[in-house]
């Protein structure tokens, strides 16, 4: 059945490209922040094990409420590990770094996040798809917050 929403097909694929990076993006932070959230270790491990479990169910959350704004534009959602590695622009950490470095790679992952997001912004923006706009602005929002708050505990 065809999808009559308002936003041509033209402009809900490129959307949905622009929401699978972005996707690829949360769920590699997702899974560096819930490694990070198993094997910190150090004076601060009650503070960043709390703080990494808080983040990375936001995170979940979040890699559920994309991939659905991406079928609901009639496009498939990435799902797989090779996909997202083809697709994020987080790199993964496959070692075992010290809770400042998680700190560090974590900041740089959430700000990630928000240039990808911003970067789809104006796609949304342009074909009038007010639910992926509020999406995307939202997501930016967290990022931001979070990167904020990851980044004052390396001051």
């Amino acid at each position: 059945m065809q999808i009559d929403i308002g936003i041509s097909e033209a402009d809900r694929a490129k959307i949905a490209e622009g929401l699978s990076r972005l996707l690829a993006d949360t769920y590699t932070l997702y899974l560096k922040t819930h490694n990070f959230h198993w094997n910190v270790t150090g004076p601060m491990f009650n503070t960043l094990h709390a703080m990494f479990m808080e983040q990375y169910t936001e995170l979940s959350t979040a890699v559920d409420e994309i991939a659905e704004r991406i079928r609901a534009l009639g496009h498939p959602a990435p799902g797989s590990y090779a996909q997202f590695a083809k697709l994020t622009a987080i790199r993964e950490e496959t070692g075992t770094p010290t809770a400042e470095e998680m700190l560090r790679q974590l900041v740089e992952g959430q700000e990630t996040v928000v240039r990808t997001a911003r970067a789809v912004f104006p796609l949304a923006d342009a074909a009038n798809d007010e639910p992926t706009a509020d999406l995307l602005t939202q997501r930016m929002q967290v990022h931001e917050k979070t990167a904020w708050m990851l980044r004052s505990m390396l001051q």
